[in-house]
């Protein structure tokens, strides 16, 4: 017997609040891309190669598709040389009906290879012919990023290598700026080029310390072994939160042999579970197994006692918080865009609660495409809804752009995350129906549900109200940590949607703005979430950064709303009000 069944459990709804109608934006529905298909786009951008005046060396490899908007599909797309991917160099193209390439989105870190660059071109420069036949084992590069961590670990996925080509990256003023002091600079003043390339491996290791997890990337030199780049790839969020956070709400499990179990079988399809799932980590670094019950009420709505069982009714409550999140998440980035689950392709994803013992943090693990949730310490549970929906954000996020977790892509990245979360908690408030994102319901800070002592862990209005983050851009954004470095788009996002104030004390100023108004008009939050997602899942590249990201968001914004409206305009001040960009009258 395998019966679906709904459930009332702890959360407090607010009233459902009314939203227009806006431009259709659904997504198409997934469709698997042929090899066929694949080849039929390689063949496209190969055709463009002469007019870029790249050779045949230059090529291309068909990364992942998934839907896009009004019945086309979305391919990324590595630029190779001699068949080996370069690093952050890709196109992104919008494909219709018939595989033909409407709109490609490039981020062009290859265009040195294979031009002699004078004395530039020593060693490893981008020469007329760099090589690409290692030194190193893929194993022996491996072995170098572990030993660099230093850390006695157990693996939690087996260590991986690609051999990529690595553009060493700097920074260069344009011309018009060469003058300027540094106070003085604009995102737009400077521009990211490739010093010299490198032939690396990309080395992915996945482990675990004692009972934390300790994920990273590195770049290991494929010619003499050296450490070229690092960054860490556990996308966390140190949370906040109590248990009872929304009082009653309703989630859907399924009864299986006379015993219901957190699975909802209405929301996704394959992945580990069969479907959306809620499993009892019970203290350890494993998912562990689906949480199971003779009945079907849950939770009582209370914090989680430390260490106490987390299969009675006090241990249920975090899945509770967990399955009211995930269903949240889900419904809200159908209902909106048509976009099934995390991949678009309505694979099934899961939640792990109680991961760990007195866990201050919650996580998206890219092994599992899957969330883990601790019980905190010096925090409450951390299964808030703006959490949960920053997480999974990370999973919308990596199999789209897949925004790299370093610099100000990594700081994109986060942003959005907690663009995400605050769409997601405004939605469930709501009612968590309808396919408009309500024009309130979120509070604008991360985590001050859940927090102990009522303060929030991010202000998306004014970051460095959190004694770290940044208001706005400069040129020693890259250089800070990722959760730092997303407090300008968050700040840009939260002035996009309602806007900005002209009195130089309020946390809603910016200096910025020089233009007529004072203080920018906001479009609301379902139009500026709009052209967020369609920008990310459409245009932005694995090393899109804040300049790149505000063109984007420009053309994303055009294209939905028409060339000159007063959303492409907003888009420009609230990219403006974060030094990025000049500003312009409304």
């Amino acid at each position: 017997m395998n019966q679906r069944s709904l459930t009332l459990l702890a959360i407090f709804l607010s009233p459902a609040l009314a939203a227009a109608p806006l431009p259709n934006t659904m997504m198409s529905a997934p469709v698997a891309v042929s090899p066929q298909a694949k080849a039929g786009i390689v063949a496209q951008l190969e055709a463009r190669r002469a007019q870029r005046g790249l050779d045949a060396r230059h090529g291309f490899a068909v990364l992942v598709t998934h839907p896009g908007m009004q019945g086309t599909q979305v391919a990324r797309v590595a630029h190779t040389w001699k068949g080996v991917p370069i690093f952050g160099s890709e196109s992104v193209v919008v494909l219709d009906a018939n595989g033909r390439i409407q709109s490609e989105s490039c981020s062009e870190r290859r265009i040195g290879l294979g031009k002699n660059a004078g004395t530039a071109a020593a060693a490893n420069g981008p020469a007329a012919d760099f090589s690409v036949v290692p030194a190193l084992t893929a194993k022996q590069a491996i072995d170098k990023a572990l030993a660099s961590l230093g850390a006695t670990a157990s693996h939690v996925a087996p260590p991986t290598a690609e051999l990529i080509v690595y553009p060493v990256m700097r920074t260069e003023r344009t011309a018009a700026a060469r003058d300027k002091q540094e106070y003085e600079l604009n995102a737009l003043d400077v521009e990211d080029v490739v010093d010299h390339y490198e032939l690396a491996y990309l080395v992915h290791t996945r482990m675990q310390v004692g009972d934390k997890p300790v994920y990273h990337d590195t770049v290991v030199s494929a010619r003499d072994g050296s450490i070229l780049d690092q960054w860490n790839m556990l996308q966390t969020v140190i949370g906040v939160g109590k248990s009872q956070y929304n009082g009653e709400v309703p989630i859907n499990t399924t009864l299986v042999d006379g015993k219901y179990k957190m699975i909802d079988d209405t929301r996704g399809t394959g992945g580990k579970f069969g479907a959306m799932a809620i499993t009892n980590a019970n203290h350890g670094t494993s998912a562990g197994n689906v949480y199971v019950n003779d009945t079907n009420t849950w939770g009582d709505g209370k914090n989680y006692i430390p260490k106490g069982s987390t299969t009675d009714a006090n241990g249920q409550t975090a899945a509770v918080n967990a399955m009211w999140g995930l269903m949240n998440t889900y419904d809200a980035l159908k209902n909106i865009f048509g976009w099934q689950s995390l991949d678009g392709h309505n694979t099934a994803t899961y939640i792990a609660a109680h991961v760990n013992t007195a866990y201050d943090n919650a996580y998206y693990s890219d092994t599992c495409r899957c969330m883990f949730i601790g019980d905190g310490s010096s925090f409450y549970s951390l299964g808030s809804i703006d959490v949960i929906g920053h997480e999974m954000g990370h999973g919308v996020t990596a199999a789209t752009s897949n925004l790299t977790y370093s610099g100000e892509s990594g700081g994109l990245n986060e942003s959005a995350s907690d663009i995400n979360g605050e769409v997601v908690e405004a939605y469930a408030r709501a009612g968590g129906k309808g396919e408009t994102i309500p024009a309130e319901g979120n509070d604008w800070v991360l985590g001050k549900e859940i927090s102990k002592s009522g303060t929030p862990l991010r202000w998306m209005y004014k970051p460095s109200k959190d004694g770290s983050s940044p208001d706005a851009w400069s040129t020693s954004i890259k250089r800070i940590d990722v959760h730092y470095s997303s407090g300008p788009n968050n700040r840009m996002f939260y002035f996009l949607s309602q806007g900005s104030n002209a009195d130089k004390a309020s946390d809603y100023y910016s200096k910025y703005l020089v233009k007529a108004p004072a203080s920018m008009s906001g479009i609301g939050l379902d139009k500026a979430y709009r052209i967020w997602f369609k920008a990310n899942t459409t245009k932005f590249t694995s090393s899109t950064n804040y300049a790149d990201a505000r063109a984007k968001m420009i053309e994303a914004a055009e294209e939905l709303y028409g060339k000159g409206g007063r959303e492409a305009i907003a888009v420009q001040r609230a990219y403006a009000a974060i030094n990025v960009g000049a500003d312009v009258d409304e």
